[in-house]
């Protein structure tokens, strides 16, 4: 099954959250919290994950002042989101195995999620890199 939500919101950089936590010892978390408080509005309509998902993510900045690795930090947001509001049972390596992130410039900024369920999943590299 595959379902997509579109976030309208510039999410927190990694910078952003960097900040919070170096100027408060609890600010980090209560942007965290607050964060994704505000995307669960965009996430309410998704079907909960039953088995194993891979997520894309499209990013899309109205202006190319962020460089890429601290927009896509917020997907760390949308996950917890994801588990805390009842989408995935976790954002472990068993029920998330893949993300594939997608970069462009628009009018506005915004992410668009593509969340689909596989089968089976992906083995663990290391238990097979083990192997002899």
């Amino acid at each position: 099954m595959k379902q997509e939500a579109r976030i309208n919101l510039k999410l927190p950089s990694l910078n952003d959250y960097i900040r919070a936590c170096r100027s408060n010892k609890y600010l980090g978390a209560a942007l965290k919290k607050g964060i994704e408080a505000q995307i669960m509005p965009y996430i309410i309509h998704l079907k909960r994950a039953e088995g194993p998902v891979e997520i894309e993510f499209h990013w899309v900045e109205a202006t190319r002042r962020r460089d890429l690795d601290n927009v896509a930090f917020a997907k760390k947001f949308i996950l917890d989101a994801l588990v805390k509001y009842g989408k995935l049972a976790d954002d472990n390596r068993k029920c998330v195995t893949a993300f594939r992130d997608y970069f462009d410039i628009g009018d506005s900024t915004y992410v668009e999620i593509k969340m689909e369920e596989i089968d089976g999943g992906t083995q663990d590299v290391r238990k097979d890199n083990n192997r002899q």
